[in-house]
């Protein structure tokens, strides 16, 4: 029986410790690549990349679903599903009250997204 070690989550990744070195200086771990891809795959849709803006902008820090489904020209069931992928990438926290759902940003997680990407500027000798 093999000792392998217990495939990376992204709570995992998001430990201050562990995520993430900015790549132009240091190389994406094929673990790490594989758990943070899916956040950068649910954010490449324009739909979901509104949607995370909107609430992560959002008075109180949260939006409900019903503010934000009048904002596009779109099905309820489809603003359903767009949430459904931001919130399985691990990008939103959903909380159900009464007949809406609330929806929060986890900052957390943009910042190790934000940290990944962030490109320090070039000084001159």
């Amino acid at each position: 029986m093999s000792k392998q070690a217990a495939p990376l989550t992204l709570a995992d990744v998001t430990a201050e410790a562990f995520c993430c070195q900015p790549l132009a200086q240091h190389r994406v771990p094929a673990e790490t690549a594989a758990v943070l891809a899916p956040a950068f795959k649910a954010l490449g849709d324009p739909v979901r990349l509104q949607l995370m803006s909107m609430i992560a902008s959002a008075d109180n820090g949260e939006a409900c679903v019903c503010d934000l489904t009048p904002a596009f020209n779109l099905t309820g069931p489809t603003i359903s599903h767009h949430l459904k992928t931001l919130r399985e990438a691990g990008l939103v926290d959903a909380e159900r009250r009464g007949t809406w759902v609330y929806y929060r940003a986890r900052p957390a997680v943009l910042r190790q997204l934000a940290a990944l990407l962030t490109v320090e500027p070039v000084t001159a000798l």
